[in-house]
């Protein structure tokens, strides 16, 4: 009994946490970030994490010897947010274009090229040729009255989901046969029900300003890092952002803690009259009464070890149900914005001997328009095209195919990982390489398969419903009325790796300079 007193003695927070002391909980990219900004501004960091491994979308697996991301594989130039933090980690010369020759769609007829020249799959050259194949010459007309509307059509509502807006300035046949495929597989969302705002900021002002939907998606593009392309990636995977945000953190001097799952978050004294101890996890109720701010105390729990850090300061960067589970308590107003889960998406990665594929024949890979009879994938990445470096790593022959499973429907989705492998998985790969083969016109078989991995993620992709943006202004206001607390993460921000840096920064920002002043 002694013992497990004294070990709970250790286990408590500090007396005198330090003046600038900050808890980040949440290892993904916005956590890693959130933690980073932190240390910079002077606080004295801890961030703790219930997986094994940091980093949560933007991971690794090795799969038949090579190195791949299990997640994220690129990042949208639209902004310089995530490029600019690959430079402040000395990563700048690794930053890639992938192979122009872009991807197909998958239309019920068959396989077309994909437009290049897009954003969302919205054109911005009527005139190309694989828009005329995608369209067919009455969808090409119809998409060209575009120019002749006036820019209130589409842009005069508060908000207005990605299919509205394209519907009412391009028409259907541009919503079925080119938006849809790309939502559905970038997005894991239906066009009908996604934030057109939150997905592609600024393209509704751009039709005020340029006169067109076309006219703007070409000015999106042309003001892109990256010009000629809409994304980019890093020379040896995205998954080495994640290793250099790391290393950055601990030379440092942040206390990282992987497998520390967080049970509980309230605001107390530093030494609590009823804090749990490792006999007790009764968590003290306590409410912020507008006085003097209270530090925020953080329970954590690893295996049988349970423990606490406290801090004045906390960064909730959490998936949405595990950030307002967590702040419930403290924050009960946030109990209304709690996302719905989202859908099972599983990431079939295959890695295969087929010197057939080296001519790439459909570019980079396929989107599959949803209703497509016979294939189950919404999208296949033919990652040994899309990026030299890999093909470069792989040599001639081997390739590296990416297939995503699993479609949204009216449900909101949030990051949460599900790592177990079930008894199912070799149905799955079978599935997969019957695609591959369909999708890319070349027979991929067993036979062939130098290795495999399923990765599945539970709402991986966060969905940016109609009205979220109204949601999430109301939860940052919420939120900034709290001393010392930061709530971010992609659930908040929208999909996508420019969405997340760039939206975390400005969070920790505004965070940094609140504690300063108090």
């Amino acid at each position: 009994m002694e013992n497990r007193k004294l070990a709970a003695k250790a286990h408590r927070p500090q007396q005198h946490p330090a003046p600038n002391s900050a808890v980040v909980v949440g290892g993904g990219i916005s956590g890693l970030l959130a933690a980073m900004d932190l240390q910079k501004a002077g606080f004295q960091v801890s961030i703790f994490d219930a997986a094994v491994s940091w980093g949560g979308c933007v991971g690794s697996h090795e799969v038949a010897g090579v190195v791949l991301d299990s997640g994220a594989e690129s990042f949208a130039t639209r902004n310089s947010a995530v490029a600019d933090l690959a430079a402040e980690l000395g990563l700048a010369e690794k930053i890639v274009t992938p192979n122009p020759a872009g991807a197909w769609v998958w239309l019920p007829e068959g396989p077309v090229p994909l437009p290049k020249t897009g954003i969302l799959g919205i054109p911005s050259d009527l005139s190309a040729p694989e828009v005329r194949a995608a369209l067919g010459a009455s969808g090409v007309l119809r998409a060209a009255l575009d120019a002749k509307m006036p820019v209130a059509v589409g842009t005069s509502e508060p908000v207005s989901s990605v299919a509205d807006l394209v519907r009412a300035r391009m028409g259907k046949r541009v919503l079925e046969r080119l938006v849809a495929p790309v939502v559905a597989g970038v997005h894991s969302a239906d066009a009908e029900l996604l934030d057109v705002d939150m997905v592609a900021p600024g393209l509704r002002a751009g039709i005020r300003e340029h006169g067109s939907l076309a006219a703007a998606v070409a000015a999106q593009r042309a003001a892109g890092t990256k010009p000629g392309s809409a994304v980019a990636g890093l020379s040896g995977g995205m998954h080495t952002l994640v290793a250099a945000l790391v290393g950055s953190l601990r030379a440092g001097g942040v206390a990282m803690h992987s497998e520390h799952q967080v049970k509980a978050i309230y605001r107390g004294d530093t030494e609590p009259l009823n804090a749990p101890s490792a006999e007790s996890t009764a968590v003290p109720a306590r409410k912020y009464d507008g006085g003097a701010p209270k530090r925020w105390i953080v329970e954590w729990e690893r295996g049988a070890e349970r423990g606490f850090a406290a801090a004045n300061v906390l960064v909730v960067a959490t998936d949405g149900p595990t950030a307002v589970k967590l702040l419930g308590q403290e924050l009960p107003e946030l109990l209304p914005f709690a996302p719905a889960p989202g859908p099972d998406i599983r990431l079939v990665t295959l890695v295969v001997d087929v010197p057939e594929l080296d001519s790439a024949p459909r570019g980079t890979g396929v989107l599959v328009a949803p209703g497509v009879d016979g294939i189950a994938a919404k999208a296949l990445t033919h990652a040994t095209a899309k990026w030299d470096w890999l093909a470069a790593e792989t040599g001639p022959g081997t390739h590296v195919l990416r297939l995503s499973y699993g479609r949204a429907g009216v449900k909101a989705a949030d990051a949460v990982r599900l790592t177990a492998r079930t008894p199912n998985d070799s149905d799955l790969v079978a599935t997969a390489l019957a695609d591959a083969s369909a999708l890319l016109g070349v027979p991929v078989g067993e036979a062939d398969l130098l290795g495999a991995d399923i990765v599945r993620w539970r709402g991986a992709l966060p969905f940016a419903a109609v009205g979220h943006q109204g949601k999430m202004a109301q939860v940052h206001a919420l939120v900034q009325a709290v001393p010392g607390l930061a709530l971010t993460g992609a659930w908040m921000s929208g999909n996508g790796l420019a969405a997340v840096v760039g939206s975390t920064r400005r969070q920790i920002r505004a965070t940094v300079d609140a504690a300063l002043k108090q």
